[in-house]
């Protein structure tokens, strides 16, 4: 299923960007001279509206003109940093809070059992084997050698039905582009099958070889930017060159579709999912066995999300969200698969149905309850066998496993509650601690509220606020604001060892569930995309409000943060209200709204945000698009954006043009700087990269805040 792809791969990177200091301080300004950037003569007509867009150059990020502004806006930008007193010691801080072991759960493919690990401040975590839970790990996959600056990345995507190969996938740089390798693992053989220009896609085996979902070669030059089209489903056998590979399934007459194949657990039936975005996806279904692939509808339209959890014999267990916005588990059989014969297994109740899956002959549902985790296990049945308890109020992720398995594995975290690994007893549904997470910190030094607010519609809002006990709500504070608002996507409670900086140094942290997101069904999304994306926006900006109305910051002391669709979020409620805030921290945004869907997937976004290509649309998405409301004269708050040259989902164009146009029009003292990252992408490409520009960020910040460090 490829909902939420496009942008939930930055969701975890970003929660480790922000930061803070303390102690009220005055500190001279630095004195900033922006390089010159020309402007162009292009105006382009949207239904009688003419919309100037005289940096329409810095979209072509080959060019020689375009790289030698990328270096005069670096070094712009670093030797402000550079002339910041406490920018070295932040880093180091950075570095010792981040220098402990962080693990993945295992999980058992045959005899075998595989996690993650990384040492501390390794660039990329290490893939591990060991033989059953009492045996010795050994190094399957170091991707730390497998580039000099460890911007190599690896992942296991597939296991062949019979466990004695692997499928994984390699990228480079940051680029969502991958190489999908294979290995034998008892031998850790590497074969030298090899497929290239790969994007969000798996590896699912059958028989002797695996689907998988694959694109066209793109021409020379344009593999960072151009439009991604005719995505199409291949089967490689292995041993045979790419170009042999069978072509299962393609669609001529729709150029923007993404397609994810995935076989059920028994090998029996290949199941093909549809979408023309981030959202809403059409299920079909064919029998394995004859290699015919001829597919039957499942469910059939793109105004819903539903995904095949598993079958049995020639019936599916699915989850969706049709006529249950808050997501239910039905089954359907195949001899009569229409919807008034579905037959519900687990019905839909107040809480988000967040997942749900089969593992150890149950299935287990993982509900979101005002933005915290709660896990159900039921018998196939649907009858309820127990609510596995968990340790406080946070995220559950995990419960993954085959139907024989009698052990499965679970991770909780929470804002005070660092990344803990359970064992679980499928029989008796007992928890107990596999491996917890080796870092001094305690947790009963800090506070943890939820509190519901008010927004401009009277809709109440959930709002995390984080901070050291016996905090005076005097309104000098410090503090961070971070949102996402979009694509289904919820922001949950989470455990992050830079915020921990934040909290010892007395700065209020806020997460805002707002609307757009996943927390409260597809309701709660809808009521913040499309024409309702404004709701988005005022939800942000009602946040800071109550923040500041409640004495625990000022607009002085207030910085907000975000990134992808978040960083679109901060540059509206920037542009929107910029006295509001002090510090903008908006990293890879969305920030050109009218020609988003014209660079690499973003026409997937159109779902989420709709197209200017259509007029109704294109008014909306100009009453908002912050690279279009920046006015002349007005004063904006410090901003830094950040961006990387390999982010090939959100191109960095989107932030040339919205820094060019800000240093334009910006005529207050604060300073609007641009850090273009190398060899990075959407999200940081190693642990290295991600201290580095987290420590300009927080250096930045904290600097314009006026707030000395510890």
């Amino acid at each position: 299923m490829t909902k939420k792809i496009v942008f939930l791969g930055l969701i975890l990177s970003l929660g480790l960007i922000f930061l803070a200091c303390q102690k009220e301080a005055s500190f001279p300004p630095i004195e900033v001279q922006y390089p010159v950037t020309k402007k162009v003569d292009v105006v382009d007509d949207y239904f009688g509206v003419k919309v100037a867009d005289p940096y329409r150059w810095l979209e072509d990020i080959n060019s020689v003109e375009v790289k030698k502004w990328v270096e005069e806006q670096n070094k712009v930008t670093f030797s402000y940093l550079e002339q910041i007193p406490f920018r070295e010691k932040i880093k180091q801080r950075l570095m010792e809070l981040y220098d402990y072991p962080k693990y993945s759960s295992p999980f058992r493919a045959g005899k075998y059992y595989f996690f993650y690990k990384n040492e501390g401040l390794q660039n990329q975590s290490v893939l591990y084997i060991q033989e059953g839970l009492e045996g010795e790990p050994e190094v399957f996959i170091d991707p730390n050698k497998l580039s000099p600056d460890g911007t190599v990345r690896i992942s296991l995507i597939g296991f062949s039905q019979d466990h004695r190969y692997v499928a994984y996938s390699r990228s480079e740089a940051g680029s969502d582009w991958r190489e999908i390798h294979v290995m034998e693992i008892e031998s850790r053989r590497e074969l030298p099958d090899i497929i290239k220009w790969v994007k969000f896609s798996g590896a699912a085996w059958w028989k002797d070889g695996f689907f998988y979902s694959g694109y066209d070669q793109p021409q020379p030059g344009e593999e960072l930017k151009a439009q991604n089209k005719f995505q199409k489903i291949f089967y490689h056998r292995l041993g045979e060159p790419q170009e042999k590979d069978i072509l299962v399934y393609e669609d001529k007459e729709h150029p923007f579709r993404y397609f994810d194949a995935s076989v059920t657990e028994d090998g029996r039936y290949l199941i093909l999912s549809v979408s023309e975005g981030t959202s809403g996806n059409e299920l079909y279904y064919t029998p394995l066995g004859d290699g015919k692939f001829e597919f039957e509808p499942l469910i059939k339209g793109f105004d819903h999300d539903s995904y095949v959890i598993d079958n049995r014999e020639d019936k599916f267990l699915v989850y969706t969200n049709i006529d249950a916005p808050k997501y239910q588990v039905v089954l359907i059989d195949t001899s009569r698969p229409e919807k008034s014969n579905w037959q519900t297994i687990i019905p839909e109740k107040e809480e988000v149905l967040n997942q749900a899956n089969t593992a150890g002959g149950y299935l287990f549902g993982r509900y979101l309850k005002d933005a915290h985790s709660q896990v159900f296990q039921y018998d196939l049945e649907g009858n309820l066998v127990r609510e596995i308890e968990l340790p406080a109020l946070g995220t559950a992720s995990g419960f993954y496993g085959k139907k024989e398995d009698k052990v499965l594995f679970y991770t909780f975290t929470s804002f005070t509650y660092p990344p803990t690994i359970f064992k679980f007893e499928v029989a008796t549904g007992q928890s107990e601690v596999f491996r917890k997470a080796e870092i001094t910190f305690n947790p009963e030094d800090y506070v943890t509220t939820q509190i519901f607010y008010q927004s401009k519609d009277g809709t109440q809002v959930p709002m995390f606020i984080v901070h050291k006990k016996g905090l005076k709500k005097n309104g000098r504070n410090p503090a961070l604001l971070y949102g996402y608002g979009g694509f289904n996507i919820s922001l949950l409670p989470s455990f992050n060892a830079l915020r921990i900086f934040l909290l010892e140094n007395g700065f209020v942290y806020a997460q805002a569930n707002l609307r757009g997101g996943g927390e409260y069904g597809e309701e709660w999304h809808r009521a913040g995309m499309l024409l309702n994306k404004q709701n988005v926006f005022d939800d942000f900006i009602a946040a800071a409000e109550y923040l500041i109305k409640e004495g625990y910051t000022s607009s002085e002391k207030l910085a907000i943060a975000g990134g992808s669709n978040g960083g679109l979020l901060v540059g509206a409620a920037m542009t929107q209200r910029p006295e509001l805030f002090k510090v903008a921290l908006p990293a890879v945004g969305v920030m050109d709204m009218l020609r988003y869907h014209k660079f690499t997937v973003g026409w997937g976004w159109v779902v989420e945000y709709g197209s200017s290509d259509e007029e109704e649309h294109f008014h909306n998405l100009y009453s908002y698009s912050p690279l279009h409301n920046i006015k002349d004269g007005v004063s904006y708050p410090a901003t830094l954006v950040t961006t990387a040259d390999h982010d090939d989902r959100v191109v960095p164009a989107h932030s040339y043009k919205f820094i060019a146009t800000l240093q334009e029009k910006n005529k207050g003292p604060n300073p609007v700087l641009i850090r273009i990252e190398t060899r990075s992408g959407h999200g940081s490409s190693s642990t290295t990269k991600m201290i580095e520009v987290t420590a300009d960020e927080y250096a930045f910040m904290c600097y314009n805040l006026g707030v000395k460090i510890n």
